[in-house]
């Protein structure tokens, strides 16, 4: 297949590999597509705006969500990675068995799983039990990814969809497992002890003011919680990972962070429970509001899934715009402090109508 040829069809060299290696689209459908046949696989990948193969980004998405899960276990006593080896063993032994059937098991090379286990991880508490780990992560694999036709098929993110069946089946569990002797910020950590201090005295003071109490501890929370608020930090280093090696499109998460970043600093408020080390409710607080439940994680997913969402800018767009107030909208009016990993979910069931969309409007309508 020539440079060429990739060239012609709008394909980045990586992405047109990528779907000749999964069989998406043999050579002889690429060249139908330069000759003007509208080639529908290709108008439903949204991957071929992206410049890394599928193999490449997976392993990315896996190393930061790694980073994310080392850094809840330094303060936890590495149970989050305890966790996390139960699900990323369960799932490599159910992707192995459906792969094996097909005889494609070369195809666990690509990543995808490993990469669809630890984001599942992260979106947990890291006091789940592991039963409800593996339970959870054999449902994403099992029915979400492969009875839906695999890789790059599955309309809904299979991590999401694993974290979606616990909430549903067991919220009870998923409560207790979530339940901090009192307040989120009661235990204060170096960044706040340390780090807040200095950063006030030699950088804000010249400015005259100061960075608030238990700002720095949300960055690093040691208490019980969801994997991914527990490691904000490593959240956003393995974030500018993935954008650096250009593996996703960033203005979806952008787009989507700025829709309720905006709605909820007009909420003027945090979901109830969320604590300062005084035992103060912070009120009205953005950066608060980014940090707990799930929000950036939620942020994380779109950024490292393309596969599951529109394949045009602005559908795309519209999707994250959609996301957005949705997260808002459950997490400040609906109580639920988790709105924002269920917008994602709610963003994915409605996909093929975000495909049809865009096939009409702009494809098949600008054909007629």
């Amino acid at each position: 297949m020539s440079r060429l040829l990739l060239l012609r069809c709008g394909l980045s060299v990586p992405a047109a590999v990528e779907f000749r290696y999964y069989g998406f689209c043999p050579e002889g459908e690429l060249m139908a597509y330069t000759s003007g046949l509208r080639n529908e696989k290709l108008l439903q990948k949204s991957q071929v705006s992206l410049s890394c193969s599928t193999p490449v980004r997976m392993w990315l998405v896996s190393l930061a969500a790694f980073l994310v899960i080392l850094q809840s276990g330094f303060t936890d006593s590495f149970r989050s990675l305890g966790l996390a080896f139960a699900v990323v063993l369960s799932a490599l032994l159910t992707e192995f068995l459906f792969l094996y059937k097909s005889g494609k098991t070369a195809m666990l090379k690509d990543g995808s799983v490993v990469a669809s286990a630890l984001v599942f991880t992260i979106l947990l508490p890291n006091l789940i039990s592991p039963v409800y780990a593996v339970i959870g992560i054999i449902f994403a694999v099992a029915v979400i990814k492969h009875c839906f036709g695999g890789l790059g098929s599955n309309w809904l993110n299979p991590a999401a969809g694993g974290w979606l069946l616990i909430r549903i089946a067991w919220p009870a569990s998923l409560d207790r497992a979530l339940e901090a002797p009192s307040g989120l910020m009661a235990q204060s950590g170096f960044l706040e002890t340390q780090v807040r201090p200095f950063l006030n005295d030699t950088v804000f003071s010249f400015f005259k003011t100061e960075i608030p109490s238990a700002y720095l501890d949300l960055l690093a929370s040691g208490n019980p919680g969801i994997i991914a608020d527990r490691g904000i930090l490593a959240l956003l280093l393995g974030s500018i990972l993935i954008i650096g090696f250009r593996a996703c499109r960033t203005w979806v998460p952008v787009i989507w962070i700025a829709v309720f970043v905006f709605l909820a600093h007009l909420a003027g408020s945090v979901p109830s429970g969320v604590l300062a080390a005084d035992n103060t409710q912070l009120t009205g607080d953005v950066f608060t509001a980014l940090c707990t439940g799930g929000t950036l994680a939620a942020a994380f997913i779109l950024s490292a899934d393309p596969a599951t969402s529109a394949k045009s800018v602005v559908c795309a767009a519209g999707a994250a715009v959609a996301g957005g107030f949705l997260a808002w909208f459950f997490r400040f009016p609906g109580g639920e402090t988790y709105g924002a990993i269920i917008s994602v979910i709610i963003i994915n069931a409605l996909l093929p109508v975000f495909r049809t969309i865009e096939n009409y409007w702009l494809y098949e309508r600008r054909s007629a």
